[in-house]
């Protein structure tokens, strides 16, 4: 990618499903290899059924563009106020450009008003992705073993006012009595 190339990003449509396909497989296949499993999910879902979650109200799939050529893309599945990012990939060849992390931005444009965290899961032996994760404002939270992998689950809270500092509301209520 040079300098003077703009990534464009929106959503996803089943007319695209056959790029989207190539682009996680590519992406994936480094986990794949981190894992030491090649039948990781991204890489074993069928265009059948990637097309089938394209067209699922409660899912939000995102892509990043560079020109015509899809080049990254996100999954998020949508629940009762939650939202869970998976499939994040970025075609090997455009790894380390940012576009990741345009990606998980991007997708809080796209989320309903009432969601109020955002969680993602990641192999717990991908450090970069965590990383990237953390960079982003997402705090781990547990570790879950799934079969031969184990997967680390963060999450982000969007939601402010969940907290409350009394001794602030005691505070402003003295000066508002005075």
């Amino acid at each position: 990618m040079s300098e003077g190339d703009q990534i464009r990003i929106d959503e996803i449509g089943v007319e695209d499903a056959g790029e989207l396909l190539t682009v996680r497989r590519a992406a994936f296949v480094s986990e794949a290899q981190i894992f030491n499993d090649p039948n990781i999910p991204a890489l074993t879902q069928t265009l059948d059924e990637l097309i089938v979650d394209l067209q699922s109200d409660t899912v939000v799939t995102l892509g990043a563009w560079l020109g015509h050529r899809l080049v990254g893309s996100i999954r998020v599945g949508i629940e009762d106020g939650k939202a869970t990012i998976g499939r994040l990939a970025v075609a090997p060849d455009q790894q380390g450009h940012g576009i990741g992390t345009q990606l998980l931005f991007a997708v809080l444009g796209h989320l309903p008003e009432d969601t109020k965290e955002v969680w993602v899961f990641t192999g717990q032996n991908s450090k970069h992705n965590i990383a990237m994760y953390n960079k982003a404002g997402y705090e781990h939270q547990f570790d879950q073993v799934a079969g031969d992998l184990t997967y680390a689950y963060l999450r982000k809270v969007l939601e402010a006012g969940a907290i409350i500092d009394d001794e602030d509301d005691d505070e402003a209520d003295q000066h508002a009595e005075a």
